[in-house]
């Protein structure tokens, strides 16, 4: 479903207010998400760093942390947006959480210039890993 001008113009605006609050002292490099649920809430995120990069999130997983740990798990669209002049695509460990709530999520990137861009995850994404099918496997076995 694409999201109305009024809503991207909403989640644009959230996005780059929540890309200001980026924590980013060692990459210097600020991103911000804006996540609409699919009645219409929005949850916003930044990067935050760490001195041990394999602990910094990306301001996608924070915009659905937010929204998973206030009970929301149905995604209609999000922006993604940052301080470079070109347009920065979820990475992979950002599409396999998306994915996991809305394989077919429609994603916005807005450039620091104001470009924007749509996609959708499965375009992003088009196999992610189906974990329930390895979960029916294990179960097979552990019944033999």
């Amino acid at each position: 479903m694409k999201t109305p001008q009024k809503e991207q113009s909403l989640l644009i605006q959230h996005a780059a207010r929540a890309c200001r609050s980026a924590y980013a002292p060692y990459s210097n490099f600020h991103v911000g998400a804006a996540l609409m649920t699919d009645d219409g809430e929005i949850f916003d995120g930044c990067n935050i760093e760490n001195s041990s990069y394999s602990l910094t999130i990306c301001a996608e997983r924070t915009a659905v942390f937010k929204a998973v740990a206030a009970g929301k798990k149905k995604f209609r669209s999000i922006v993604v947006t940052s301080d470079d002049k070109g347009f920065i695509t979820p990475c992979g460990a950002c599409r396999q959480v998306l994915s996991e709530f809305s394989p077919k999520l429609e994603i916005i990137l807005v450039t620091s210039k104001g470009k924007k861009k749509i996609t959708t995850l499965d375009k992003l994404f088009p196999t992610p890993p189906d974990l329930k099918k390895l979960s029916h496997r294990s179960k097979r076995k552990a019944a033999k």
